[in-house]
């Protein structure tokens, strides 16, 4: 999807989301917006404010933001520096830059997230790119102005819509081959493009006609055009499938669309030029990329109204939502001494290390508890600016000497942002 003269291009993302089977602790709900003037803004969708901003890997024109399935990967296209920016988003880091072809625009993750799939606007290929080694496995030539992409719910097909003037349309790829296997004709200017939730349609913004092509997975034809507002860009659709968001970036409102009946229900007023748009996996929430306010807007789907409006980066452009388990965590413990006392003992210098395991960065701040190999408890510390807790401890007779020299155990129990862990330490007699 290429923006109007003088702007950097825009797509918009249809979010891959799972919930969550695990109880607490229960990880994040996180937005990823791609800024068109640099970095990557991390909005916690708890507290709809900016969590941290991750540098692209060098690329300083990111263009749209999508996450793999589980939410442990995000894919962020650098369209000036022609390369793929891999995120672990548990500890929002880059893992990597990948080069891809020239601007990259779209970017979408197969389910299971085995492939990711890149548009390359100029070059009009597609890149593939093996989520396992982080490089790219094939290139697949679609034609120009290669843009929105989409993968399929079963994985066999990739939808790719192409930003041409006049009629545009839609090529699909087989993802055995890799080679594209049927083209659609859709309205002018074809640019995003997003899946119902079942698999069984693509939804096309026309930028050029004003409207939505949704287009029959199984016969690869439209079976229906549901018209916006002025220059549409963005669409997200609702996890039950009945409606859908579509931006209008030159008319400052986003459209919502009865999938059903393929009208237009109603637009709601957001930020300036708005560009693309995300839902949270519930769908309780909409967060629209207002390109030239530099302001994400939330939108509450019960009501279809504004209810935030959120600080980014310079020109924000893509938006992905997913929910983010907690990064792994590693603990490390020492070694104590032991020292007989009156009607007891003194377990001293009990000391552990609580680090990212993916960074290796200190946890500081967070509680452990130290107890026997039985499971008595000895005393509990929080860790330091360095991740290190340590404290001593005094035992009564009746834990026995024989149970204190076969060491200790330490335990994290973990929060929202790491996972818990846990380790065994030695005790020494003095």
């Amino acid at each position: 999807m290429r923006l109007r003269p003088l702007v950097m291009a825009a797509a918009v993302t249809a979010a891959l989301v799972v919930t969550p089977a695990h109880a607490a602790p229960a990880g994040r709900v996180l937005g990823y917006v791609a800024n068109n003037g640099g970095g990557v803004s991390v909005i916690d969708t708890a507290t709809n404010a900016v969590s941290t901003t991750i540098a692209d890997g060098g690329g300083n024109s990111p263009y749209m933001a999508a996450v793999a399935f589980d939410g442990t990967r995000g894919y962020v296209t650098n369209t000036l520096q022609n390369t793929l920016t891999v995120i672990d988003t548990p500890t929002n880091t880059v893992d990597k830059s990948i080069p891809v072809g020239s601007h990259p625009a779209g970017v979408a993750v197969a389910p299971g997230g085995g492939f990711a799939y890149v548009t390359n606007y100029t070059d009009g290929t597609v890149s593939v790119v093996d989520t396992a080694t982080l490089t790219v496995t094939a290139t697949v030539p679609v034609g120009s102005n290669a843009d929105g992409v989409v993968v399929t719910k079963d994985g066999s097909a990739v939808y790719v819509t192409h930003d041409l003037p006049g009629p545009g349309k839609v090529s699909v790829i087989d993802t055995t081959s890799n080679t594209v296997v049927a083209t659609i004709a859709v309205g002018n200017a074809a640019t995003a493009i997003a899946a119902s939730p079942d698999g069984t349609r693509m939804y096309v913004v026309n930028k050029g006609s004003d409207s939505v092509s949704a287009i029959d997975v199984a016969t690869r034809t439209v079976v229906g055009t549901a018209a916006v507002g002025f220059t549409p860009h963005g669409i997200a659709v609702m996890p039950n499938g009945a409606r859908a968001y579509v931006t209008n970036s030159e008319f400052d409102r986003v459209s919502v669309v009865d999938l059903t009946t393929m009208t237009e229900t109603q637009k709601i007023l957001v930020g300036d030029r708005p560009i693309s748009v995300a839902l949270t996996p519930d769908g309780a929430s909409a967060y629209v990329t207002n390109y030239n306010s530099n302001t994400v807007s939330v939108i509450d789907t019960a009501s279809n109204t504004v209810t935030g409006t959120i600080a980014v980066g310079e020109r924000p452009v893509g938006v992905a939502i997913n929910f983010v388990p907690p990064a792994a965590s590693k603990l490390v413990s020492g070694t104590a001494q032991l020292q007989l006392r009156l009607l007891g003992f003194t377990v001293r210098g009990l000391n552990a290390t609580l680090t990212d395991k993916h960074t290796g960065a200190p946890i500081a701040g967070q509680q452990v508890v130290f107890r026997t190999v039985k499971g008595n408890p000895l005393c509990t510390a929080t860790t330091n600016a360095s991740g290190k807790a340590g404290c001593d401890a005094n035992v009564p007779l009746l834990v026995g000497l024989a149970t204190l020299l076969q060491g200790f155990t330490v335990s994290y129990a973990g929060n929202n942002e790491h996972g818990g862990s846990s380790s065994h330490g030695y005790i020494r007699l003095l």
